[in-house]
This record gives structure tokens, C-alpha cells and sequence, in this order.
């Protein structure tokens, strides 16, 4: 079934189940972070997919522009931001990697959303500039990527890593002092760095990847199991000690230049 098909019937919540429940803890994770507003904020989401999160970030009131390479996502997202109804969107097509040469970008965000995108990068800490670039002053980045210390939720989760911007991972994660130094780097200032997508999470996202059953049959066996990762996991995480699969960063652009 085409998946377009089930926004079309079902709305804006099935742009965040077509892939695996990591998907919609990011979603979760992002809410904290992202509030509801009426004064016109602007959102860049840098590495979008199929736009499920810069939908979002409209749906929450933002003029978002969510930003890919690839001009069939871009034209999938453009269709399901229309069939959910939003117009404060767009989705231009951009090499995230070249972000310093967009002028009409620089201090225009007051958020600059990246989730799952920087470890698929190798000039990590030019990109982290660029994102900052692109932020206003007091703005604030929201980034995702995978944990350094994951316990790999099927076999490709260990490696071996690209050495090249293939599409694949360039390398297996991050810390929090890695995330501190890109951000120092960035002249960001780290306001959080957390972590989601726990136990219960990884294990349903591993039953839907072996399952060796089309897309559609796959969907509908995990569908169910996709209501407790929400309510147990933290309570799981907090027994077994089970780390959890992704990252999470809040940093922050001072007002100020420094001397000022």
C-alpha cells in the first residue's frame, strides 16, 4: 500500500509510524522542546526524510522549511503536508552539506532541527557551524543522533561503518563530550543533553526488521506494540539500565557576541 494512501485516510499521526518506533520517540523527544506557537517562528529541519518532522513542526505553528538532497522525498513530503492540510511549509531542494553558502539562511531560525542526520556526515563539526549559522541569535538547535553506547538492535547497528557519504553511517555515534565539543566549536552553548528510545522501543524496532514478510504485513504485526514502549520504558530503563538507542541535544545561540 502506497503510505501516502494512509495519510490521505488517516492524517498527520501515520507520517510517524510508517518506519520504525524510533521515529515517533524522536517525535515525543521533540514536543519537549518545541512548543506550540502563534508568532510565526521559522524551523529549518536540516536532513528531513519524508518531512514527518517539519509537518509537525508546522502543525505546531511554525513557518518550517525541511531540507534534503533527494527530489523524491522532497516531492513525497510536499504531497503529505498537503493532504494534512498545511501550508507554512516548504521543502527545497538542498545538500545539508553546503548550508554556509545559503545567505538567506544565516540567523533567520529560531530552531534548527536535526535528527538522525549529523552521523551520517564526515564533517561533522562544519555541519554543527553551519546549523548555527543558520539560527538566530537566542535561537536553538534540537539534535538527534544515534548513542556511542547503544547495544545494536540488529546486526548492521555494529558496523562496519562507511568511510564515505554513501547514505550509510559514517561513524556509530555520539557521547555527551563529543556533543559538548562540536557545540564548543559552534560557539553553542549546551543547555540539555538527554537521551530516548529505550528498551522496548529497540526490541519492537527489531521484530519489524527481521520479519521477512512485505512492508505491509511487517506494519500491521508491530502496530500493536507500538503502545507500550511509551509507557514502560522508562520505568525499564530505569531497572535494567538498558541505554537508550538516541542522543538528544538542546544547545543554544547566545544574543550576544562575546565581549559585548
Amino acid at each position: 500500500m502506497d503510505k501516502s494512501q494512509l495519510v490521505r485516510w488517516f492524517g498527520f499521526p501515520t507520517t510517524l509510524i510508517h518506519g520504525d518506533t524510533l521515529v515517533l520517540d524522536r517525535w515525543f523527544w521533540l514536543c519537549r522542546y518545541l512548543p506550540v506557537t502563534r508568532n510565526g517562528e521559522r524551523v529549518l529541519d536540516v536532513g528531513c526524510g519524508t518531512g514527518a518532522f517539519t509537518i509537525g513542526a508546522a502543525r505546531r505553528g511554525y513557518c518550517a522549511i525541511g531540507l534534503s538532497w533527494d527530489e523524491r522525498n522532497q516531492t513525497v513530503a510536499l504531497e503529505r503536508a498537503r493532504l494534512c492540510g498545511i501550508n507554512n511549509i516548504e521543502f527545497p531542494i538542498q545538500d545539508v552539506r553546503r548550508l554556509d553558502r545559503r545567505e538567506d539562511f544565516k540567523d533567520q531560525f529560531d530552531f534548527v532541527v536535526c535528527l538522525e542526520t549529523i552521523e551520517h556526515i564526515l564533517d561533522d563539526r562544519k555541519l554543527m557551524r553551519d546549523m548555527a549559522y543558520c539560527l538566530k541569535p537566542g535561537g536553538r538547535l534540537l539534535l538527534t543522533a544515534p548513542n556511542y553506547y547503544y547495544r545494536a538492535i540488529t546486526t548492521g547497528d555494529s558496523g562496519p561503518f562507511s568511510t564515505q557519504e554513501t547514505g550509510w553511517h559514517v561513524r556509530r555515534g555520539y557521547s555527551v563530550a563529543a556533543l559538548q565539543e562540536l557545540c564548543r566549536h559552534a560557539n553553542l552553548d549546551v543547555e540539555e543533553i538527554n537521551s530516548c528510545s529505550g528498551f522496548l522501543s529497540q526490541k519492537v524496532t527489531a521484530l519489524g526488521r527481521v520479519i521477512r514478510m512485505p512492508l505491509a504485513v511487517r506494519f500491521a504485526l508491530t502496530l500493536p506494540l507500538r503502545l507500550f514502549p511509551p509507557i514502560f520504558d522508562p520505568l525499564i530503563s530505569k531497572l535494567t539500565n538498558w541505554p537508550d538507542f538516541s542522543i538528544c541535544l538542546v544547545a543554544y545561540k547566545s544574543r550576544w557576541s562575546v565581549g559585548s
